[in-house]
């Protein structure tokens, strides 16, 4: 009797939480009204200031993400941003340790950090991940879980750390797995180009 009264309430939790289940949502009209079909976002991301954010198609975003867009970001064709990952294009991580409780008071902050976040095409960041305003992450990286990511990084690079830096090479990754599925190359080089 007690597993029959488990599974019922169980499954009245679900039916009644179902407006609080992290959800996909497909498809996106870009701020310009442009409806790209293959967008998918997940209802439990924040996107601040969205009209700043430019997604081209087929990106995915996933769930409980924070995306503060005020100085831009661009998130290119084909790139995942996975779970629990803070995208900012602003900081006052500095300016509030210099200016202490006269910040508030304050127009223009000295220290205090802004600007444009790009991410290249066919990107992943992984979860947990913080990626710092004026950075720019290259087409076909990879960025590893937990990494604290601030700065230019060149396309095809692999990204770890707090702070990040450099930690590989796609393209090394990418020619072992396609010289075993030569069938891939042409979509590869489709928009990679001709790597190997």
């Amino acid at each position: 009797m007690k597993s029959f009264i488990n599974r019922f309430m169980y499954r009245l939790t679900l039916a009644f939480n179902f407006k609080n289940q992290p959800l996909m949502m497909q498809g996106y009209h870009d701020r310009n009204g442009v409806y790209l079909p293959e967008v998918k976002i997940s209802n439990t991301t924040f996107i601040q200031d969205r009209n700043r954010l430019v997604l081209e198609d087929h990106v995915f975003i996933g769930h409980y993400n924070f995306i503060e867009s005020s100085n831009h970001i661009l998130i290119g064709e084909g790139s995942q941003v996975t779970n629990y990952i803070s995208i900012l294009t602003h900081s006052s991580h500095r300016s509030i340790r210099f200016y202490g409780s006269h910040y508030q008071n304050k127009g223009e902050l000295k220290g205090y950090i802004k600007g444009a976040v790009v991410i290249g095409k066919y990107s992943f960041i992984g979860p947990h991940a913080t990626i710092m305003p004026n950075t720019k992450i290259g087409n076909g990286c990879i960025v590893a879980a937990y990494s604290y990511v601030d700065g230019d990084f060149p396309d095809f690079s692999i990204i770890g750390g707090n702070p990040a830096k450099i930690i590989g090479d796609t393209r090394q990754k990418d020619q072992e797995f396609l010289m075993n599925e030569p069938d891939l190359i042409p979509f590869y080089e489709s928009w990679a180009g001709k790597q190997f």
